[in-house]
């Protein structure tokens, strides 16, 4: 039998998921799987042609719960799905062998109650990483209203993040946002999310995927990633739609989410023909879809500083592509380009602006290329994916051997 700290896994969404969460966290938990027996407990994907049911892969156990997995664009039917999984992760939860260390990551955010209650019964501890702040996030972007509602949720995520051994945020300022939500700095880690730099490289525009896409000798400005709410798309769509007479421009939306039919009939409505919407690539497809841009867009509605850390951040920057960001200045997002100088930053609430930036870069005004190589060099020596995974590797160790 198995000497083996046992790690049990809490999340919606794993792999063959595109979302960011999915990847990140399939990643991690493959990591693991050298140190520690993994398993996973995650849900059914829309779309997707993946069953409930037991499976391993690269040494990680996967308990696939049934449940729904309606499209998330309307929030009463990604209630649904939350509420089967979190049904269907409790029951696996509990009827799991006792585990070690149970880890959670919050998609959704109340996963990390399950996780407790898993862990309370099972005599283990409890790591909560807070991808992000909730329900905070879904206040300021007007999706949730109900003050009863608001007031049970904020109940519900507090009983976790002040009972958790170890909760990580994934940026500074997102740690600042939980030490005043009550979680006991000493009980707080930041461990940033990472990418991989040698999966993800740089490459040049002019690739087969750009030609393929019709975007070689255009001047393209590409966004990556969810196509949902806190990722303030439709700035960029109107910012589009005031940069007409650049005939090489290209603004590329790539992704799914919540808000991308609503985008495309938007774009549609303002007559924004040089704004192009295509599907999620392949991951082995990343460093030329990526690389195809000569800038990349990355939004962040407004005051949502520290409630998100977008992700993607890191891949553009590994592919040495420059970014673009409309944020609040007190965004890590905001904070990190301006810190490592390897793009833009204007307010999150003006088209004008915005596209006067894209005027800017297109006109050459700046060095791309150098601000792009500056971008990887950050990548390389903060978010490297040993670097974090070793962080990983350490808080659980630290946590199994408590146990």
């Amino acid at each position: 039998m198995s000497t083996r700290p046992r790690l049990l896994v809490l999340n919606e969404y794993y792999w063959p998921g595109v979302e960011a969460t999915a990847v990140l966290l399939t990643e991690l938990c493959e990591s693991l799987a050298a140190d520690f027996d993994v398993t996973v407990v995650t849900g059914p994907l829309h779309g997707a042609p993946v069953h409930a049911g037991r499976t391993r892969r690269n040494g990680v156990e996967i308990v696939r719960v049934r449940g729904t997995a309606y499209s998330r664009s309307k929030l009463p039917l990604r209630a649904v799905n939350y509420a089967t999984y979190l049904a269907g992760a409790l029951w696996h939860g509990l009827r799991a062998g006792r585990p070690d260390v149970v880890m959670c990551w919050t998609d959704p955010p109340m996963v990390a109650d399950v996780g407790l209650v898993v862990a309370r019964r099972a005599g283990a501890p409890l790591l909560v990483i807070t991808q992000d702040v909730f329900p905070e996030v879904a206040i300021e972007l007007g999706r949730l209203e109900s003050p009863v509602l608001v007031g049970a949720l904020r109940l519900l995520v507090n009983a976790y993040l002040r009972r958790a051994d170890r909760v990580v945020a994934i940026g500074e300022t997102m740690a600042e946002r939980l030490t005043a939500k009550g979680v006991p700095r000493e009980r707080l880690t930041v461990i940033r999310n990472w990418v991989d730099v040698a999966a993800l490289r740089p490459v040049p525009r002019d690739n087969p995927w750009s030609r393929a896409h019709g975007l070689a000798g255009r001047f393209v400005v590409m966004h990556s990633g969810n196509v949902g709410y806190a990722q303030n798309l439709e700035l960029l769509v109107r910012a589009a739609t005031l940069l007409r007479d650049l005939d090489d421009l290209r603004v590329v939306i790539v992704g799914g989410g919540a808000r991308r039919d609503e985008l495309e009939r938007l774009a549609a409505r303002l007559d924004a023909d040089n704004v192009r919407f295509l599907p999620y690539q392949p991951r082995e497809e990343l460093s030329c879809s990526l690389g195809s841009a000569h800038v990349h867009y990355l939004g962040l509605a407004p005051g949502l500083a520290g409630f998100v850390v977008p992700s993607r951040l890191y891949g553009v920057l590994a592919v040495a592509r420059p970014v673009l960001v409309a944020a609040d200045r007190a965004a890590e997002t905001a904070r990190t380009v301006e810190l490592a100088g390897c793009g833009v930053v204007v307010p999150p609430d003006r088209p004008d602006e915005l596209a006067a930036a894209i005027r800017r870069l297109h006109a050459g005004a700046l060095d791309l290329d150098a601000m792009g190589r500056r971008g990887r060099e950050y990548v390389l020596d903060t978010v490297d994916r040993s670097v974090a995974i070793d962080r990983y590797r350490r808080v659980l160790a630290e946590l199994a051997h408590r146990a």
